[in-house]
């Protein structure tokens, strides 16, 4: 089960959508719920812009520190609102991929927004998280508006460490689902990652720990992410579990890839691990 979850908290006007999820999660598993706000940079850093590092932070950065408590009181209000049990506010002077990949370490899942152009300040920390840190990483889309995470759940499957290791970070998820689709995408392409049956000995696994799963094998040519996409659509999934960077971070970057699809334009929640 998950007994602490970090949600990165600011003042985007999509932060409500990520507060939902992570307080719809922290009730269904009985956890404490860590907002983690960032000035945007350390005493240290704002010293050497200000060319000060023997005096004390000025009113600027006292101003950082100020916006980042307001979002956190935001953060505290609501979270009473959504009926969130146990729950508390953390201001981290520095930028947030740094503080939030500090918070990781001590928690069980960490929730940010979905990679967004209207976030710019933001941009590239779920991938950031997910290559960094030790946790798996739910991404929010700003559209989700409280359904079900955990009821339908689609995995992608690849046979990679990275999909094994988002499997593993969310068994508390699938455990607790009524379906699941195991989703290989043209398995043939992944010499020597299957097995003789694709997604057989996966599925058994997956069995074993009392999860409720269905093999669904793509072959198609359609991308990857937008194979999974599809899938997740017509089982009327409120998840996707996948591995982030399945292959080279090149490929991905610059060629593109299933977690460049995913983490732009995924409508619902998406689970990653590396």
């Amino acid at each position: 089960m998950y007994k602490t979850i970090v949600v990165h908290v600011d003042d985007a006007s999509h932060f409500e959508a990520r507060l939902r999820a992570a307080a719809a999660l922290a009730d269904a598993h009985d956890a404490h719920l860590v907002g983690t706000a960032a000035t945007g940079m350390s005493v240290a850093a704002y010293a050497m812009l200000t060319g000060s590092m023997g005096a004390m932070p000025g009113d600027e950065f006292d101003s950082l520190r100020a916006s980042g408590n307001a979002s956190l009181a935001r953060f505290a209000e609501r979270a009473r609102q959504l009926g969130v049990r146990s729950a508390e506010g953390r201001l981290v002077e520095d930028e947030s991929r740094a503080g939030l990949l500090l918070q990781s370490r001590y928690a069980d899942l960490i929730v940010v927004a979905q990679d967004s152009p209207d976030a710019p300040a933001v941009r590239g920390l779920p991938q950031y998280l997910a290559l960094h840190g030790p946790r798996p990483v739910l991404t929010v889309p700003a559209g989700y508006a409280g359904e079900p995470i955990a009821d339908s759940i689609v995995v992608g499957w690849d046979g990679s460490v990275p999909a094994l290791r988002a499997i593993d970070g969310a068994m508390p998820l699938l455990t607790r689902a009524r379906s699941v689709r195991l989703a290989l995408i043209n398995p043939e392409r992944e010499v020597g990652l299957h097995g003789d049956e694709p997604g057989a000995d996966m599925a058994l696994y997956l069995a074993r720990h009392g999860v409720p799963v269905d093999v669904v094998v793509e072959r198609t040519e359609w991308p990857p992410g937008e194979a999974l996409l599809r899938i997740a659509h017509d089982n009327d999934a409120g998840l996707l579990v996948t591995g982030a960077f399945g292959h080279s971070r090149y490929r991905e970057i610059v060629l593109g890839g299933a977690t460049r699809v995913l983490l732009e334009r995924a409508p619902i929640p998406v689970l990653y691990a590396h």
